[in-house]
């Protein structure tokens, strides 16, 4: 037998389809490029409609892979950051391009100027639709300077600038993350719809048990050969990653792939990385996690309040069992306030109330980890469930330095000597000491902000150096939110690359955004209207703690598929009873 066939019997099982994958976008790159607005309405239409198809197994699927037990509420995460999230873009991306005629969309867009001289876009609300279903949350995204009303059609959707028939397409790799379902669509949605780029996505072995239910939703984009998706390892990766047809690429991961992918392994890489030259010299853009703080601010809590708040940091640190980007991994508290430890005592309760399992490969020896860097710990035992870790900071750099994805938690105290002074330091100490970039969350009393004054506030907050910014809310709403920029803070390079380069999701296809800014209600509906805060929320449907998410979840989907008044008040009566 001659070395041309053994080479050949050797080949992994998947070259020959990752070969006719990619053989297929390369030749339908220019059509997809040059396809027109129409069109693209038209296969969002139908992807809503394969959404629809496979939404129950989806999120039905995806809670039985991760351990959730059937009818728990907590299956309306899978039904929210899955089905739900990729429908509410297609509607995103359909009311963009149906305005596409001299960018009119931009026309309805609120702004303001900030006391930085940047301008704030308002994304949410948007519609009547946002009104009722997010009543009191509010999104901005704050633009780079040099970015103003008047030139604000300059920078979105400039993909679209050039005449349809003179666009010239590329072919794209999307490296799918394992943890949200919604993340590697809305990926690929961002190299099609954004940048006009066809796209081979590869699914994590962690969750590649999505992959039949994507290819029924986005099967109208995969017959007409704009899309591929294809199962593999990590050398299936590696080889896609040095394929000749691939032209650009996005990750979702860790800082250790995407170092691996564009600088190489070892000491070549270390010695690449240090010249400046990189091994893949692709263009790669990359979302890849932090250490994500959480700001709590000194001011007139009340115990509801402070339950409440328990139960959105217990959200920010297990929404699914801890295993996101953007879970809360600091908690900066207030040196000698008064309520601290009866805060910190509610947010112990809620933790030992979620029993969620560890279903992530490397959970627990990333636990354990986390545990032989630190020097005493709080351990707040969940039953079958691993214990929430908790430690001071101060332990080692270790904490500041590595994303832990799990359940564990550290905390920091801050001087307060008032509110003020109090964030000014707490924002300086996250910019300065916490890796990354991707989120980070305040929790201000109302009355706290009226004393430090609202424009102060604003220009505390500009120093606070994160892609994704909430005010009373988690930052991960903002990747719910898919009219809003997903990613870091703007400034990473290739060899620090932090918590990555670029921006997904973003509907309304804004440029040159530096981040997010995401307000939620103080307190939820009806207690809230007591003190002048007219919302409609309630609990919302992302707190670990609705008892009714799973009813929420698919309503929620539901409604995206297809709006209506008399879809309304079964959501509005399953929120109540959350």
């Amino acid at each position: 037998m001659n070395t041309a066939v053994r080479e050949t019997e050797a080949e992994p099982v998947w070259v020959s389809e990752y070969e006719e994958a990619l053989n297929t976008l390369d030749a339908a790159k220019d059509r997809w490029a040059q396809t027109d607005v129409d069109e693209r309405i038209a296969l969002l239409a139908q992807v809503k409609d394969g959404v629809q198809q496979v939404a129950q197994g989806w999120a039905e699927t995806a809670a039985r892979k991760k351990q959730i037990p059937d009818g728990s509420p907590l299956v309306g995460e899978e039904w929210i950051s899955g089905p739900y999230a990729l429908m509410s873009a297609c509607n995103g991306l359909m009311q963009t391009l149906s305005q596409m005629q001299d960018k009119s969309f931009v026309d309805h867009l609120h702004t303001r100027q900030l006391v930085t001289g940047q301008t704030a876009v308002q994304v949410v609300p948007h519609s009547l639709w946002d009104r009722l279903l997010l009543s009191g949350v509010r999104a901005e995204v704050w633009m780079q300077q040099g970015v103003t009303r008047d030139n604000l059609k300059d920078h979105a959707a400039v993909a679209y600038d050039t005449p349809a028939k003179q666009r010239r397409g590329k072919v794209a790799l999307v490296l799918g993350a394992g943890n949200i379902a919604a993340i590697a669509p809305l990926d690929v949605f961002q190299k099609l719809f954004l940048e006009n780029q066809v796209a081979i996505l590869k699914m994590n072995p962690v969750n590649d048990y999505l992959t039949d239910y994507l290819k029924i939703a986005m099967k109208p984009l995969i017959d007409r050969g704009f899309v591929r998706i294809v199962k593999g390892d990590g050398a299936a990766g590696a080889w896609l990653t040095n394929h000749p047809v691939i032209e650009e690429m996005h990750i979702t991961g860790s800082g250790a792939t995407h170092d691996l992918i564009v600088w190489g392994a070892g000491a070549e890489g270390a010695a690449n990385k240090a010249s400046g030259t990189p091994k893949n010299t692709r263009r790669i853009t990359s979302e890849l996690g932090a250490v994500c703080p959480t700001i709590v601010v000194p001011g007139p809590w009340s115990r509801a309040d402070l339950s409440f708040q328990a139960q959105n940091v217990a959200t920010q640190k297990l929404h699914n069992s801890g295993f996101n980007c953007v879970a809360c991994q600091v908690l900066i508290m207030p040196a000698g306030w008064d309520k601290g430890a009866d805060f910190m005592a509610e947010v112990s309760r809620v933790l030992r109330g979620s029993k969620r399992l560890a279903y992530y490969p490397g959970a627990q020896d990333r636990l354990s980890r986390f545990r032989d860097h630190a020097g005493t710990v709080t351990e707040i035992d969940r039953g079958s469930a691993p214990a929430c870790v908790i430690n001071d900071v101060a332990d080692g750099d270790y904490f500041r330095e590595n994303e832990v994805f799990a359940p564990a938690l550290s905390t920091h105290e801050i001087e307060a000597r008032d509110a003020e002074a109090y964030l000014v330091n707490a924002v300086d100490w996250a910019n300065s000491q916490l890796h990354g970039t991707l989120g980070a969350n305040v929790l201000i009393h109302p009355k706290t902000i009226r004393q430090i004054g609202t424009k102060r506030f604003e220009e505390i907050l500009a120093a606070l150096q994160y892609g994704t910014i909430a005010i009373n809310g988690w930052s991960g709403l903002g990747f719910l939110l898919t009219a809003c920029p997903w990613g870091a803070f703007p400034g990473h390079r290739l060899d620090d690359v932090g918590s990555g380069i670029g921006t997904v999701h973003n509907s309304f296809m804004l440029e040159n955004t530096e981040r997010t800014v995401v307000q939620a209600p103080w307190r939820p509906f009806p207690r809230g209207l007591l003190s002048l805060q007219f919302t409609l929320l309630p609990r919302p449907p992302w707190f670990i703690t609705n008892r009714k998410q799973d009813k929420l979840g698919k309503l929620l989907t539901a409604f995206q598929h297809k709006p209506g008044w008399f879809k309304l008040p079964r959501i509005f009566l399953n929120a109540l009873l959350g």
